[in-house]
């Protein structure tokens, strides 16, 4: 036979499709005492899910981090775990035996094909959801009903209770986010040795990583860096578009900008000397330095934001204040339009 030759065999010799197996029922099936009794097993494991969450809330709250008792995190993390760990497969192993033990178990099939948006299409998808709730028995047996919400409704607690408390505790998380360690006279310095900045060092096409002064004397030098880092450039100062209230933001061309993307808050570390844009490595959004960093391609939202700048009396570039705006990324509220 030549390679290629399809072989069509005769309908008499062709395997045929046997079709499901018998359905055999299952005990919850023959027995209502049987059922009832799985309706409360699936409800205690979601019972055991809500205790999960609830002991985890509790668990953070009762064995806080020290930060001078590495004893403290373990602790923490042990039960924290334990109880979001008990919170999730509470909900997961009850609706897993939910499906085998009290929905219907007959097997079958349906073909992939295209829908149509169509009436008939409609009323078809609302019989399946329909058919879906007779046979889940969700409407029906309200234990395990009620307690799959109350269970879904605390799982989610023990991790905003986490995230909120990530912020400090005698401060308002948008207050801290909202202002850095610029303030009128800190002078910029290099990043990382500390060094102050004159003018007279900073030429055309240059870019220096700035930090304010006397970051390395706080405790949470880290975290102020995150906030407060910038790159600062020199471009000729007939090439800056200033709008109005910003004439002075800039001194004789030399400009500020926050090294932090308003993306996601990646460092904006790459400079196009020849056509003045930072580029953001992580997801390459561009922001053009000349039109006060506006975002000229990529997924950032707004400009970065501009740190006004002057000099001292020795002739050192000083903050003439703090960002006019939030510095970061801009998921977080804020009051910037």
């Amino acid at each position: 036979m030549p390679v290629g030759t399809a072989v069509v065999l005769p309908d008499s010799e062709q395997i045929q499709n046997p079709g499901f197996p018998p359905y055999r029922p299952r005990v919850s099936d023959l027995d209502p005492k049987k059922a009832r009794s799985n309706e409360r097993r699936i409800a205690l494991l979601f019972a055991a899910s809500m205790v999960g969450s609830v002991f985890a809330i509790v668990a953070y709250i009762v064995f806080p981090i020290n930060a001078n008792d590495p004893g403290s995190i373990r602790l923490n993390n042990l039960f924290l775990g334990l109880g979001i760990a008990l919170s999730l497969l509470g909900i997961g192993i009850a609706a897993v035996h939910w499906s085998k033990a009290l929905m219907e178990g007959h097997d079958l099939s349906e073909e992939r094909h295209m829908t149509r948006g169509s009436e008939a299409t409609r009323a078809s998808a609302a019989e399946v959801f329909h058919l879906g709730n007779k046979e889940s028995g969700f409407t029906r047996r309200k234990l395990v009903r009620n307690t799959l919400i109350a269970s879904l409704a605390l799982w989610p607690l023990p991790g905003i209770i986490i995230f909120r408390d990530l912020g400090p505790a005698d401060q308002d998380a948008n207050d801290v986010l909202r202002h850095t360690m610029w303030k009128a006279g800190t002078r910029l310095t290099k990043d990382p040795n500390g060094v102050p900045i004159k003018a007279s060092d900073v030429t055309l096409g240059s870019v220096f990583h700035v930090i304010p002064e006397g970051l390395d004397d706080r405790e949470d030098a880290l975290e102020q860096k995150a906030k407060a880092a910038v790159l600062l450039m020199r471009l000729k100062p007939e090439d800056l578009h200033v709008s109005k209230g910003r004439e002075n933001w800039n001194y004789h061309g030399i400009v500020a900008y926050s090294k932090i993307c308003t993306h996601v808050g990646c460092p904006v570390a790459l400079y196009e000397q020849q056509t003045h844009h930072l580029l953001c490595p992580c997801h390459q959004s561009q922001f053009d330095i000349t039109h006060e960093a506006e975002v000229i391609f990529g997924p950032a939202k707004r400009p970065l934001p501009q740190l006004p700048i002057t000099v001292d009396s020795e002739g050192y570039l000083v903050a003439r204040s703090d960002f006019h705006e939030p510095v970061g990324p801009s998921f977080w509220e804020r009051d910037h339009t």
